[in-house]
């Protein structure tokens, strides 16, 4: 078994696989204070509850946006785990062409969400990868598999935190669509603005981009914690797949575990 590991400025994702078939997946916040025999008693428990022993995990990667946490859990798949996992860094092949001016600038989590798009819905035709993390991220791909640039947006609940904790009277709120954007109480009102607020961004900037690329058939795939929110509200988004970055991860621990064999 390998162990998939996605650290975020939010949270820490998880995916365990037994050769292809996902045996369990999970997420926890990501805490900079937490040690790594912190964060391996937490991972020991949550592989115990699904059976799955520290003796079975064979191999692992990461992908690591938050760089002072990267010898942490590195020290706790070590002491945990008995593994050095590989990191989405220069010199792991990815198979991806990033066309940009800088191509050490590209985020990890941008890296294998554009890999994992490409090997799971790569269709010789142009792709936007929306990830909706603690940034919003947009990624484009094109016709020919290229990584060849994006947008970075404010994030969905980092945005929500700006507007709680910059006034004095409103509280703060579950997010989740209301009935009606015409809203009646504060709660609701907030709702409004956060979720219809992203919507119509996210509805314009693919729409943007599109009109550059000069074509509207264009594979829009969404990701990330507020996906399946946004993506009920627009039009545009063709498949909403959660577990996109640690099917990515899991491709290229795979295609890099095959070259060193």
């Amino acid at each position: 078994m390998i162990i998939c590991i996605d650290i975020g400025n939010t949270n820490i994702k998880y995916a365990v696989y037994d050769k292809d078939i996902l045996r369990v997946s999970f997420r926890v916040s990501t805490d900079f204070k937490r040690t790594s025999d912190e964060y391996g008693e937490q991972i020991i428990g949550m592989l115990d509850i699904k059976g799955i022993q520290a003796k079975d995990i064979t191999g692992g990667i990461v992908s690591s946006v938050v760089p002072s946490l990267d010898y942490t859990i590195d020290k706790m798949c070590e002491v945990y785990l008995d593994m050095k996992p590989m990191h989405i860094a220069p010199g792991l092949k990815s198979g991806l062409n990033i066309r940009c001016d800088d191509a050490r600038e590209v985020g990890a989590d941008r890296i294998v969400n554009c890999v994992s798009a490409i090997v799971g819905y790569g269709e010789g035709k142009p792709m936007i990868v929306v990830d909706f993390g603690t940034a919003t991220t947009f990624n484009i791909i094109s016709a020919n598999n290229e990584f060849i640039g994006g947008v970075i947006a404010p994030g969905i609940k980092g945005s929500l935190d700006s507007l709680v904790n910059g006034t004095a009277k409103l509280p703060r709120v579950e997010i989740e669509a209301p009935n009606s954007i015409i809203a009646k109480n504060t709660v609701t009102n907030m709702q409004a603005g956060i979720v219809f607020g992203f919507a119509g961004l996210v509805e314009y900037i693919v729409k943007r981009i599109k009109k550059e690329l000069k074509t509207s058939d264009v594979k829009t795939i969404a990701t990330g914690g507020f996906s399946n929110i946004i993506s009920k509200e627009i039009e545009g988004i063709d498949v909403v797949d959660k577990l996109l970055t640690l099917k990515g991860l899991k491709y290229l621990y795979d295609l890099n575990a095959a070259e060193k064999a």
